[in-house]
């Protein structure tokens, strides 16, 4: 079997090549695509694996996301014309989505952020086979008028990548370590913005912060912004507390031990809330309390492996549908 991969984000990446690798064990053809980033092609490098690179991030307007999105699904359509896969995999890319659904082919999408409605309206709609979380909702898909075979697992897409993870980098940037993950003010569904630059700035009263920024890496008195790339994942693992708005670091902390910080700025954060319950620690907090939790945290870490080992591995669950699926061809 053909599979394709479409990976947007540095999250999708890391998920696309836990995918990869699993399917490869079966025999499995992958091929994996993605888009210049200022998260995915210094991952891809990393991680030492090969993706086709097509188009690009551009958030300037809403006109040019539309026109990069079609000049992506005309580069697909060329690139899989004569040869299309077989099945196509994504976390929620509408390029893909729309091309896989043009050639008929099943479209598989994993989902863990139900506040991306406008990704969501364009994509669930178009899939064959939806895998999420058991934390969100059934009738949060149900609303978007889902015809697709739901699989529904009891964990979150990061234990795919974090359940036998190593860490391969040491950072060295000094005790107690505070990593801020910036705000993701250019997504479709960013609307309350919160102002992480500052939160960093006053974090420092208690320790080494790194701040992690998106898009500019412009120095800041007083923190650490690194140029280079940074495996969040090995940092994560490394550091004292961890301080984002509930992404995908978040996760990758808690899940080895680390604790992090929430700042309440988004809804619908059932996959956080699924961990918490389970014991993992996250805390959410109001920018204006963030400090002082941070204090009552520092100096923690948390034996988490049992937590971990009772979660579910959502690889389990796609490589499942993938071969379920390829006995129908």
């Amino acid at each position: 079997m053909k599979i394709w991969y479409d990976a947007l984000t540095g999250k999708h990446l890391r998920y696309a090549v836990a995918i990869a690798e699993r399917l490869q064990k079966s025999k499995h053809e992958i091929i994996l695509t993605t888009r210049k980033h200022p998260d995915t092609l210094p991952l891809a490098s990393f991680l030492k694996k090969k993706f086709i690179v097509i188009g690009r991030y551009d958030t300037r307007s809403l006109l040019t996301r539309t026109e990069e999105g079609a000049r992506r699904q005309l580069a697909f359509c060329k690139l899989f014309g004569k040869e299309p896969p077989d099945i196509a995999i994504s976390h929620g890319s509408v390029d893909l989505c729309r091309t896989a659904f043009g050639l008929g082919k099943p479209i598989i999408t994993t989902i863990d952020t139900p506040y991306a409605e406008a990704v969501h309206r364009l994509t669930l709609p178009l899939s064959s086979h939806i895998i999420a979380s058991a934390a969100i909702p059934k009738r949060i898909l149900d609303t978007y008028n889902v015809k697709a075979e739901i699989a529904r697992f009891a964990g979150v897409d990061e234990v795919a990548w974090i359940k036998n993870f190593k860490p391969t980098v040491k950072y060295d940037y000094g005790k107690p370590l505070i990593v801020v993950r910036q705000f993701e003010e250019k997504a479709v569904y960013s609307r309350e913005v919160v102002n992480m630059l500052d939160l960093a700035k006053g974090l420092t009263r208690l320790g080494t912060v790194v701040f992690l920024s998106r898009y500019e890496r412009k120095a800041v008195k007083g923190l650490i912004v690194p140029k280079e790339f940074i495996d969040s994942a090995s940092l994560a693992s490394q550091a004292d507390l961890i301080v984002g708005v509930g992404g995908t670091i978040t996760r990758e902390a808690a899940l080895q031990g680390t604790p992090a910080i929430i700042v309440e700025a988004l809804p619908k954060q059932h996959v956080n809330d699924f961990l918490i319950e389970r014991g993992f620690p996250i805390f959410k907090a109001k920018p204006s309390s963030t400090l002082s939790l941070a204090k009552k945290l520092l100096g923690k870490k948390y034996n988490v492996k049992h937590l971990l080992d009772q979660l579910e591995n959502p690889l389990d669950i796609i490589e499942n549908v993938v071969n379920n699926t390829s006995k129908s061809y």
